[in-house]
Parts: C-alpha cells; structure tokens; sequence
C-alpha cells in the first residue's frame, strides 16, 4: 500500500499543535578523534531539559550512505519519499520567492562564484556577497537574450539567484555545473536525457552571456547553475495529513518547499526571534509548523565550528518561547548533517528529539 494512502486511512482530526524545528545542517563530527561534535560542545540548557522529557536518537533523512541537499532532506522530515518526488533546487527556490511557474518551464538555482585569472573557482560562493551587492548584478543578467526562449533571472539572498527557461521543448534533467570544489573550472551542463538537450543549448548561451558581462566584477565574476527543475506534482501536507501547516522560514528555498507541499508561508521574518513572534501570532490558525534556521548550515558550509556552536546556542535559546505555546509536539532535528570538518553536507545520521506526552 502506498504510505499517504495508509496516512490518509489513519490521521483523525483534533485540536493538537505540532511545531517542528529544524536546524539545517545540525548533525556535526569533532574536529579530532575522540572530541566533541558542535552539538556536544554547545551549552544548550533548554534541549537538555527537553531531553530528560523526550526521547531521543539519529535520523537518516534519505538512505544510509547518502549526503542529502536540503531539499530530500526536507521531504524526508516531512514524510514524502525523497527518492519517488525528486524537486530540484531550481523549483524549490522559484517557487520560494514567488514565482509562478508554468507548465514546461526550467528553474536553476544559480550561485554567483569568484574565478581566478585561470578560470578556475577561487570562491565558490563569491565571499557570500552581501544581497545590496548581489541584486543589481542578477538584474543585469536580464539583458540576455535566447532565441526562442523567454527568459527571466530574480535575484533571491546574498549569491543566490534563479534563472527560468520559459518555451516549447525543455526538459529540466541536466547536470549541475558546479563542481563542488575549489582551484577547478565550472562544469559544462550535460542533458541527462533526450528531452533536456535543448535547455543544455539555451544554458551554455546563458553561460556564455553572463560570463561577457560579469568579467569586470570583482566578486560576483560568474556563476554556476544548480538544481535544473520543473515544477513537480505532489499531493499535498494536509490531505495526506489532515494538518493545516505553516512555514516561518527566511530563507526562499525553504519556503519554496513548504509551497510545494500545500504549506502555507506566514510572516516575514528574517531573524530567529521574529520567527518567534510569527508563531505567536498564527499559534490559533494551524495545526502543525515547520520552523527554518539557516544558519547552522552555512557555518558548517564555511568550516567554522566555532560559529556554528554558537549558532546551535542560538537555535536553543528560542525553544522557551516554542514551550510556552505549550505544543502537544515538538520535534527538534536537522535536515541533514554538515560538519564544519567536512565543510560541506555528509552521510552521517541526524541528532532528532521528539518530546510528547505520548513518549
């Protein structure tokens, strides 16, 4: 039997609160043998609290083995089979800003990037430009024009930005371009079907455009393209759950799957404690909500344990203000682990508290 089908047989309404918390990136590894991951190192007195509460153990977003992006992970987290509803980042990240996609079009999530005087990537995120910086250089890339495709570029936050393909016959399963490493070139978008081979075209046009007129920036001198998507067709939270969600995200991407799955996005929060503010705010209007924090991600991204223990003490101080509300569920996990030793997302399993008068 298909999982939603047996979901849908077995939920009953009621008036429970669930709140689901996720730290992106929260599973860590020590720095040396025998150390502590960013977790352990953290003072984090309200998840321990919780802890002697709850119950606790190691999720596997995906399958073992596997380093998800943050989009299978989430899907995992929010019961959908990552592997059967497979959403490219492009989708995810149109979608999260706004855009409305149409049938048959293509969108790329696209990272400015800093190449040397070699053509190789120097920074794969340009310093994590600042998004007054990144935006007009995005517009800019407006003026590229393709023959027999309409194009639109919307800058989203810092070196992101999306790109969508709008025209008959393209196919959004194309391999990303960036290599994932420094002191490499980007690489070449490769369709990995007949029918992407027409947007394989129209983003080596693109590419070759942008790089004419991004050769003079001092940061943002091209950029890679990532998650070539269309937009999928899913059934959505509350008719295989029976919950009325909401989302509290900053970042786009985020509210772009919470979307895509029939959330509805609240607030328009861009720091943790104005999160905060929007769950109190909305606490009577629904049953279950997801709650984003970045920025246990990024730090792990950039190699920093340091900052992204403190980041962790972050997430932490806002859990008084979640107990309050007095949630008959909460959940307390990642999406996936990104280790600042490994400065990129990993395999290993994700540190998950579940706290519930039924544990």
């Amino acid at each position: 039997m298909d999982m939603h089908t047996l979901t849908r047989d077995l939920y009953a309404k009621n008036n429970s609160k669930i709140v689901m918390l996720v730290g992106d990136g929260l599973g860590g590894l020590p720095l040396t043998p025998g150390g502590k991951t960013e977790l352990e190192t953290a003072q984090t007195p309200n998840l321990d609290a919780l802890a002697g509460r709850g119950v606790q153990g190691l999720s596997i977003p995906v399958k073992p083995g596997i380093a998800p992006g943050s989009g299978p992970g989430h899907l995992g987290l929010f019961g959908y089979d990552p592997l059967r509803y497979q959403i490219g980042r492009g989708a995810l990240e149109a979608t999260g800003i706004g855009f409305q996609m149409q049938p048959g079009d293509v969108a790329i999530r696209c990272n400015f990037c800093t190449l040397d005087a070699q053509g190789n990537i120097a920074d794969r995120r340009a310093g994590r430009i600042p998004s007054e910086e990144s935006a007009p250089i995005a517009i800019s890339l407006r003026q590229i024009q393709i023959p027999g495709v309409e194009i639109f570029v919307e800058p989203v936050k810092e070196h992101r930005f999306v790109v969508v393909f709008r025209g008959p016959g393209l196919g959004g399963n194309v391999k990303d371009t960036d290599p994932q490493a420094t002191g490499v070139p980007p690489l070449q978008p490769v369709a990995e079907d007949a029918a992407s081979e027409k947007t394989v075209e129209v983003a080596q046009e693109f590419l070759r455009q942008a790089r004419q007129l991004l050769k003079d920036q001092p940061k943002a001198n091209f950029h890679t393209m990532r998650g070539f998507a269309s937009r999928p067709d899913m059934p959505s939270f509350e008719e295989v759950y029976g919950l009325r969600a909401a989302a509290i995200a900053v970042y786009p991407m985020y509210k772009g799957l919470a979307s895509l799955v029939g959330m509805d996005i609240v607030g328009n929060a861009t720091t943790l404690d104005e999160q905060m503010q929007v769950l109190k705010e909305n606490w009577e209007k629904y049953d279950f909500f997801f709650i984003h924090f970045k920025y246990t991600d990024s730090t792990g991204e950039d190699g920093n344990f340091e900052e992204k223990v403190k980041r962790t003490e972050q997430l932490d101080a806002c859990l008084p203000a979640i107990t309050a509300l007095g949630p008959e569920v909460l959940i307390v996990t990642g999406d996936h682990s990104t280790p600042a030793y490994l400065k990129s997302h990993s395999w290993h399993p994700v540190p998950t508290l579940l706290v519930s008068d039924c544990c």
